[in-house]
């Protein structure tokens, strides 16, 4: 093979985008719902801080939404396995698209000269409740518009297009807020989330094939158990909360680019640089369809992961340090990405939306968990030692559960009953 080949072969699978009407909207759907969410997301702590100008208040936000978050995660879940996903995105996307018009009206004094601080709290919580219930339902769905031998790549272009939302949104409300006022931050959101919601009606319903069951606390609990119960992917979440709770770094960004640095306008860079080394990794995603041993490629680009950020809090140079930072996103994302064939390729359909929820509580709280490590290590000890200290555990963590969950190492999507029974099953249906 010429180098030409090999690195065409390189390049990000584009099929389920030609093959798929369905995924091409969800495609679209989710980049457009990402981008917009991150404008928001940009939006309500500086409003917060503008009223208040207390980081107190700001650090609040993150607590109204912890518990609708936890609820609503494992309830949309149990829920998406028993109504009709697309009718619960469109009427999700309809209630956050409200909520958001709403924080719009309070940001240019429709209901008074200044904006009601409540207000934003309690919408800020009815947002995190909105999408927590609408996540699992758009993750289950996926692997129904694509064949089975296109989820691989499915995958990496739904991470594609979170990526360009994640980039894209926080410099676009930065911009908003400096040049037209925040309440067009909102705006924009209202118009994104229209966009996308009419995108998930214009697409065809994917009626449950099986029996199921009103969603309860025991589904709930039935999902957890059978998650618990198969060892490949518990790996899969133990992994990846070890690398975000041990190693997640970007509480301490405002620290290192002012104190250690003392060069706080290149703050954005810092919060840029993962994401790029994550657009780069999943635009060079093509080899990973060719990789069957899942697991080990997920404990492989997780400890990758924690080297990169323990050499970030090593490196003598800004410039070095955000290199580091972009090769810890490039590897975080080689890792969400086989985490997420995995789930697609091996999970019954009839699991799928409790799996879902159980997932993005790994994938919230890890995160939340991470800043508070961070913030007290960096005050006990400095902002550098923080982050190697990070890295390092990151990488014993990761090591331990390869240890403990050899089934989850030696896991291959060519031979695992799990992944061999869906494929059979969704042979079947393809060709049916």
């Amino acid at each position: 093979m010429s180098w030409g080949e090999r690195l065409r072969a390189l390049r990000i699978d584009l099929t389920p985008l030609r093959t798929s009407r369905d995924f091409r909207l969800l495609f679209v759907a989710g980049t457009v719902f990402y981008l917009g969410a991150m404008v928001t997301y940009v939006a309500i702590p500086f409003q917060v801080y503008r009223v208040t100008g207390s980081n107190l208040a700001v650090g609040a936000i993150g607590l109204v939404e912890l518990v609708p978050l936890v609820v609503f995660a494992l309830y949309g879940g149990a829920l998406a396995d028993h109504v009709d996903r697309k009718r619960l995105l469109v009427a999700t996307g309809v209630a956050q698209a409200v909520a958001t018009a709403v924080l719009a009206a309070n940001a240019f004094g429709a209901f008074g000269p200044d904006p009601h601080l409540w207000l934003v709290f309690v919408l800020a919580a009815v947002l995190a409740s909105t999408s927590s219930m609408q996540r699992p339902s758009r993750e289950a769905l996926m692997p129904r518009t694509v064949r089975h031998d296109e989820i691989p790549a499915a995958q990496a272009l739904t991470s594609l297009g979170m990526e360009i939302g994640v980039l894209v949104g926080p410099a676009l409300g930065g911009l908003l807020i400096a040049y037209v006022g925040l309440g067009w931050c909102f705006v924009v959101d209202v118009v994104g989330l229209g966009v996308a919601t009419l995108m998930y009606l214009a697409m065809r319903s994917y009626p449950h094939r099986e029996e199921t069951t009103p969603p309860s606390l025991a589904g709930v609990v039935q999902g957890a158990r059978y998650a618990l119960a198969r060892r490949d992917l518990l790996g899969t979440y133990l992994v990846d909360i070890a690398a975000m709770l041990l190693a997640m770094p970007v509480v301490l960004f405002p620290a290192l680019a002012e104190t250690v640095f003392e060069a706080p306008e290149l703050l954005g860079l810092l919060y840029s640089a993962e994401t790029v080394g994550a657009l780069v990794a999943t635009a060079l995603s093509g080899w990973t369809g060719r990789v069957h041993h899942h697991g080990r490629a997920i404990v492989l680009a997780a400890a990758a992961y924690g080297v990169c950020i323990a050499l970030a809090g090593l490196m003598p140079s800004f410039w070095l340090v955000a290199v580091f930072f972009a090769l810890a996103g490039a590897a975080d994302m080689v890792s969400g990405v086989f985490r997420g064939i995995v789930w697609s390729q091996t999970i019954p359909e009839g699991m799928r939306g409790r799996l879902a929820g159980i997932e993005m509580l790994s994938y919230s709280l890890g995160p939340l968990g991470g800043q508070v490590r961070a913030g007290v290590t960096a005050d006990l000890w400095s902002v550098r030692g923080s982050i190697t200290s990070g890295g390092i555990a990151c990488v014993a963590g990761v090591g331990a559960t390869a240890l403990w969950l050899r089934d989850f190492w030696s896991y291959d999507a060519r031979t695992d009953e799990h992944a061999v029974a869906e494929r059979a099953v969704r042979a079947a249906r393809d060709e049916g």
